[in-house]
């Protein structure tokens, strides 16, 4: 789905896949977490069910509100005992995790693997 940006004529893309692997869904996020693409995350998240690993290593910016909405469904999952985890996260493109000293409470993981062996 693409979706315009804050009314300057460009476009914003953001793909959103999910595929189970040992009973998880694993959600590839490709593109722009912002406010422009907040709506479509939060509906792809809502219907994710209740274990997530998602994959951050297609994402080219991320903002506060895209960084709230991953802090809330990682509050909802350790609630209620789901697992959760996040892969692929650079520095560089989702630096709002770090200013926030948020990346060091997430659970974060290098690779798929490593966040299966981890949570599954």
């Amino acid at each position: 789905m693409t979706m315009p940006e804050n009314g300057d004529g460009t476009t914003a893309a953001l793909s959103l896949t999910s595929s189970a692997v040992d009973g998880i869904t694993v959600i590839r996020v490709d593109g722009v977490l912002d406010a422009t693409t907040r709506e479509q995350f939060a509906d792809y998240l809502s219907m994710a069910g209740a274990d997530v690993i998602l994959d951050l290593a297609g994402v080219t910016f991320m903002d506060s509100r895209a960084l709230g909405l991953i802090v809330h469904h990682w509050q909802t999952s350790l609630a209620s005992g789901s697992r959760f985890a996040l892969v692929g996260v650079e520095y560089s493109k989702s630096k709002v995790m770090w200013i926030t000293g948020l990346a060091q409470r997430l659970p974060l993981y290098d690779t798929l693997d490593d966040a299966l062996a981890a949570i599954g």
